[in-house]
């Protein structure tokens, strides 16, 4: 218990578990026939599981808060499996199948590379649970499981059952586990700092009087030393006994071992040493070798949750409350709750307020800053009929907005998953070190015995201090913490340029990438498609071609198919019967017993049984894109079209190359208007006419050759190729389906930062380099040097917490400036 509290709680507090509730929050829970404030959607959750079961006894009777927030429960209400409520689930839980379901969680207690494969590996094991994976870096947790064979509170009690807590993941959530870590931290630091500097005190006399003080001097010296050294052993380090302990019943080993074994066995000597009154004693050694252990610790995780704070940026860019409109065009409005949003509503934002959903602009002119959700820090001019995303903030005057899509379904939240995937998958090269950490913490212990029992043959008086510095000096931390560190902070970092990382391996294989296949429309190109020509064909005028060409299309997503309904006006389109659509070639459909196609001219032309005209063939060789329409009774009309290219692409291809890097482009389009883009872009190698399997098969011939492809698409037909390349990079506008199959997503859409992309992915993997090269060479220097009795405890502490410092300081150089 933490608060001396009755049943209730300060105003500004939750009511429920006691936490101060962020200022953006508005949830309430009637109780006793009052509106109580909770500080998140899980404490509203259980409040009213608690009232819904007839427990308001638990808020009348307590008479202090929880000091967990895990505690803010009766045990009744445990027994009935609040974690298995679906009201409860809503926020954090979704299904992946028809009984299996996967939840975002969030860990607490996580000290190592050991905890988390110790997680995994626990979590596992238990039936009914199909998959765990769990970040170091972010402590993020996803778990699956089949709902027929195994509840959520039944994980969370395993979870539990080996010394952990997990928590629903929310961002408010987070933050406060995150303060309660740092502060916790903090002041286990600040005893250890005092303790050391007192007890430094008490030995530096002896280092100096050289057998000159008194034994009863000496006595009450050793006895002070250990009175101040008691705090540092059983507040400071207690975490690193309590992991230790943990981790040997369950008959594994992590790096806490090796840390409470050296202290734990100097302390036990040196307490031995004061009570006999002979012997060596290590006091000053073992709070110096705590107070800079937990240094290193801490600036780690501060390092750390620096780094992450990405996801939960997004998860507060959306505002509480929106003005919604009782009617348009009425200008009254009400507030409500953004989670009473649906799609239809008319809302209205101020400046300075950010967009509680996707929507589009109706009425007024203004800017949007959509630098949380793309990287671009210049704003961008929306009108009526633009599109607006949520979390974007405006920055000019009202806009008025009809919602498109609210909650789950925004692109905000859409990105936030593709984050939340990201962090909670582990790399190969993580794995592969956490893996060599492992063994190596079983080689370390097996040394230090053999050492120890040397040097007591040899030296008895020294045996102790030789085997602690040789527990302490190589301890695997900076191993571990190479890798995941440098991976979060150039996650991070890429993020806020706009590139977004979806998948663990995307950064290591972006860097190792030495061939871009580039899609053309919408990727090169903006994607927005015009009609510049239309070529009648038969006797029929150019609105009758373009409204039968728009109803053909009516049901794609292509950017040619959108040019053309575009064309198609306000009249009603012919209802097509049949409508089938052939990936990277066209429509087909019937009309009044006839059948048309509309597509490429050699897809047209197997319909009409024709040659193609050679109008079409010349707007062709022209370099535009070239769409014919036809019937079974023949031609009917052909639409020359064109798509402006991207403003900076040239000078993205041209730092490309700079850095080593073939170029090509993959294009459905007609081969000469691929050629005449490949030259202006100086790419040689630029295909046109291809279907997707087309480029699938030229694809898998260029990583035949050796080549590691990086692909750059937008579109539903550039899925398969996504997926077949080594890594894959969906531009941010694109379909939802290239964004969820690729590793990568261009929010900006600016093709110049994939190229920083590619230099900050290079940086990122040089720096996982010298930070492994640093561990392997650190540890194999400073073993031999303990083990010949050449460092000392303390300078063993400040050795092997100035080597974690290090790792986790070169990776935060990522975060130093943008590339461009």
């Amino acid at each position: 218990m933490s608060q001396s509290l009755p049943h209730s709680a300060p105003e500004h507090n939750c009511y429920h578990c006691g936490l101060p509730i962020p200022a953006e929050v508005d949830l309430s829970v009637e109780i006793d026939g009052k509106q109580r404030q909770m500080c998140c959607t899980g404490c509203q959750a259980v409040a009213r599981s608690i009232v819904s079961s007839g427990l308001v006894d638990y808020y009348r009777n307590r008479d202090a808060m929880p000091e967990q927030a895990r505690e803010a429960m009766p045990d009744e209400l445990k027994e009935l499996g609040l974690f298995d409520h679906p009201d409860f689930q809503q926020g954090f839980v979704k299904p992946v199948g028809e009984h299996e379901r996967e939840a975002a969680l969030i860990l607490e207690g996580i000290t190592c590379a050991a905890c988390i494969w110790l997680n995994e590996q626990h979590v596992a094991q238990q039936p009914g649970v199909t998959a765990v994976d769990i970040n170091y870096a972010t402590r993020r947790a996803r778990v699956r499981w089949d709902e027929r064979r195994i509840k959520l509170s039944d994980i969370l009690a395993a979870i539990q059952a080996i010394g952990y807590r997990a928590y629903p993941y929310d961002a408010a959530r987070s933050e406060q586990i995150s303060q309660r870590e740092r502060r916790s931290a903090l002041w286990r630091l600040f005893v250890a700092g005092f303790g050391m500097m007192q007890v430094m005190m008490y030995a530096f006399p002896a280092y100096i009087a050289n057998g000159d003080m008194t034994p009863d001097i000496e006595a009450m010296m050793r006895w002070a030393s250990l009175i101040l050294t008691a705090p540092v052993v059983l507040y400071s380090a207690a975490p690193f006994f309590s992991h230790a302990w943990r981790d040997i019943r369950l008959a594994r080993l992590g790096m806490d071992v090796p840390v409470a074994l050296g202290v734990g066995a100097a302390f036990v000597a040196s307490c031995w040493a004061t009570f006999i009154g002979r012997g060596e004693v290590y006091f000053d050694s073992v709070t110096m070798f705590v107070f800079f252990l937990l240094c290193g610790r801490y600036v780690e995780m501060l390092a750390r949750q620096k780094a992450v704070r990405g996801v939960e940026e997004l998860g507060k860019a959306l505002p509480a409350f929106a003005e919604r409109l009782a009617a348009w065009p009425a200008q009254e409005g009400e507030r409500v709750p953004v989670s009473q949003l649906q799609a239809g509503d008319v809302i209205r934002v101020k400046p300075g307020e950010a967009l509680p959903a996707d929507g589009v602009v109706i009425e007024g002119e203004s800017d949007a800053n959509e630098a949380l959700l793309t990287g671009e820090s210049r704003p961008v001019p929306k009108r009526p009929g633009s599109a607006v995303t949520g979390g974007s903030v405006n920055v000019g005057s009202p806009l008025y907005v009809r919602v498109t899509r609210t909650g789950e379904h925004t692109r905000l939240a859409a990105i936030r998953q593709l984050m939340e995937r990201a962090s909670a998958e582990k790399p190969r090269v993580v794995q592969q070190a956490d893996r060599f950490a492992a063994w190596f913490i079983v080689a370390l212990l097996v040394l230090a015995c053999a050492t120890a029992a040397w040097w007591y043959w040899h030296d008895p008086d020294r045996a102790l201090w030789v085997f602690v510095s040789v527990l302490v000096v190589s301890c695997p931390c900076a191993l571990s913490l190479a890798t995941p560190v440098a991976l979060t902070v150039a996650t991070d970092a890429l993020a806020r340029m706009g590139v977004l990382v979806t998948r663990g391996h995307a950064i290591e294989a972006l860097a190792r990438a030495d061939r871009f296949v580039f899609d053309k429309t919408g990727t090169l190109t903006y994607g927005e498609m015009r009609v510049e020509q239309v070529r009648l064909l038969a006797p029929i005028d150019e609105a009758e071609a373009l409204r039968l060409a728009a109803g053909l299309e009516q049901g794609s997503e292509h950017a040619i198919a959108a040019a053309l309904q575009l064309c198609g006006g306000d009249a009603p389109l012919p209802a097509f019967a049949a409508l089938t659509a052939t990936t990277g070639q066209g429509v087909a459909g019937a009309l009044d017993g006839v059948r048309y196609r509309i597509g490429r001219p050699a897809f047209v032309a197997e319909l009409v049984g024709a040659a193609v005209p050679d109008v079409l063939l010349d707007d062709e060789r022209s370099g535009r894109t070239v769409i014919a329409l036809g019937a079974s009774t023949g031609w009917l009309a052909g639409f020359a079209l064109s798509d402006g290219l991207r403003e900076d692409c040239p000078a993205a291809f041209a730092s490309l190359r700079d850095m080593g890097i073939d170029l090509s482009i993959f294009s459905g389009d007609t081969p000469s208007t691929v050629e005449e883009l490949g030259r202006r872009l100086g790419v040689g190698h630029a295909l046109g006419g291809m279907t997707p399997e087309g480029k699938h098969a030229a694809l898998r011939a260029l990583q035949k050759d050796g080549a590691v492809v990086a692909m750059v698409g937008d579109g539903v037909n550039d899925a398969p190729v996504l997926a077949q390349a080594q890594v894959s990079v969906a531009m941010g506008g694109g379909t939802d389906l290239a964004r969820n199959q690729a590793d990568i997503v261009l929010l900006s859409g600016r093709l110049g930062s994939l190229a920083d992309g590619v230099v900050l992915s290079r940086r990122a993997l040089s720096i996982i380099r010298q930070n492994l090269w640093w561990s392997f060479a650190y540890n194999f220097t400073a073993v031999p040097l303990a083990m010949s009795g050449l460092v000392t405890p303390w300078m063993a502490g400040i050795g092997m917490s100035a080597s974690s410092l290090l790792v986790v300081l070169n990776a935060l150089r990522l975060q130093r400036k943008r590339i461009r």
